[in-house]
């Protein structure tokens, strides 16, 4: 087949990385033809253009493709999606992100591309935000809803925020969880010792990791928040953030106040390949952001061993089971975080239960081949259906 995939920014970030991979399988397993069109990878998060090169798969950079909306750019870039695909001739348009989805559904529509289909990484509108954006771009949604055929949800919980919101009827979703290269993650173990050597961590120290960038509603500040009375408890806790982002001195500012700072370390902006190693080092993962679609960061630690706490939001419950796999609490709760990283950090024999569990969960579920092979069955089942 002929597949062109559209994604706002080729930064680093699960929906890229989800992206990458399925057009990486598409090429080499099934032999399709495939095209990544995007945006210039502008932003703090690090960029995953070079990993697309190295990774052979072809793309195509429209420089007026950016987040954010901007009237004149937003024409410029659909005319040359439009241009694009219309050089390209796909069977299959699959796109990614809020910018790139709208104007790649609109793109392919007009061209009348067989199959249009969308992901759902995130909704793109939510609680924080104000509510003339949110219903400006719920109203954007539902429009570009009826420009493709089908929209695949990385959870449950998406299909049924959208459904909820009447962005598209129920019939039109599907649930195909985000892939990942599971292997370097369950091998993580064997990078455990030197990792924690270059990080300074001694035998006795429990380390509670946190891997999210550091922006806005992804909640640092609750597990900061949280440590003083975790370090009173049990003193030889240790924190690890990885990522990097434009809060750093904000978060680190928070944590001199605390007069934690010996307690507390950031790694700065990582590769991807180095997280299942950073993830060694943990003895544990937090996830205390207030909005995702269903980070990779829980599977991602519960496929190298890790147990984690999670607050209850979005997709975290679909892999995050109580008492199975982790621990969930209400969303920015403080008091009931300390106590589950304490119960944890105590806790030797639940910390190993709670992740054999995740790993036997999340081993077939969220590997890549297994998320490129029900996607391209999903585009198979869909030509037909429209006549091609």
């Amino acid at each position: 087949m002929r597949i062109a995939h559209v994604i706002t920014r080729l930064i680093v970030g699960g929906a890229q990385e989800n992206t990458l991979l399925c057009c990486q399988e598409l090429i080499q397993r099934h032999g399709d033809e495939v095209l990544l069109i995007t945006g210039p990878a502008i932003g703090p998060e690090g960029s995953l253009l070079e990993e697309a090169t190295a990774r052979e798969i072809p793309v195509t950079i429209i420089p007026s493709l950016r987040r954010p909306v901007h009237p004149w750019h937003d024409l410029l870039s659909y005319r040359r999606l439009k241009s694009a695909l219309h050089e390209f001739q796909p069977q299959v348009v699959h796109t990614h992100s809020a910018k790139g989805g709208i104007l790649g559904r609109m793109a392919a529509s007009s061209l009348r591309v067989p199959v249009v289909v969308h992901t759902v990484h995130g909704a793109p509108f939510h609680d924080y935000q104000n509510a003339l954006s949110r219903n400006l771009i719920r109203l954007c949604e539902q429009f570009a809803a009826t420009r493709c055929h089908a929209m695949v949800s990385v959870a449950d919980a998406m299909t049924d925020q959208l459904v909820q919101a009447r962005v598209a009827p129920r019939e039109k979703f599907s649930t195909i969880y985000s892939g990942l290269q599971v292997g370097p993650f369950l091998d993580a173990e064997i990078h455990r010792e030197a990792t924690r050597l270059q990080w300074g961590y001694a035998p006795q120290h429990i380390v509670v990791g946190k891997l999210a960038r550091l922006f806005e509603l992804k909640g640092h500040q609750y597990l900061i928040d949280a440590a003083p009375s975790i370090v009173e408890k049990f003193p030889d806790i240790r924190f690890l953030f990885v990522g990097d982002g434009i809060l750093r001195q904000q978060l680190q500012q928070q944590i001199d106040r605390l007069g934690l700072r010996e307690y507390f370390q950031f790694t700065g902006l990582v590769e991807p390949a180095r997280v299942p190693s950073l993830l060694s080092a943990m003895d544990m993962l937090v996830h205390t952001s207030l909005r995702e679609g269903l980070a990779r960061a829980l599977p991602q630690a519960l496929l190298a061993g890790r147990p984690v706490i999670s607050y209850d939001i979005d997709g975290a419950r679909e892999v995050v089971i109580p008492g199975k796999t982790g621990i969930l609490l209400p969303p920015r709760s403080v008091e009931e975080l300390s106590d589950s990283v304490i119960q944890l950090a105590q806790d030797a024999s639940l910390r190993t239960t709670l992740a054999r569990a995740g790993q036997r969960l999340c081993e077939q579920r969220f590997h890549y081949q297994f998320m490129a092979q029900q996607l391209r069955q999903l585009y198979l089942d869909l030509l037909p259906a429209q006549g091609s």
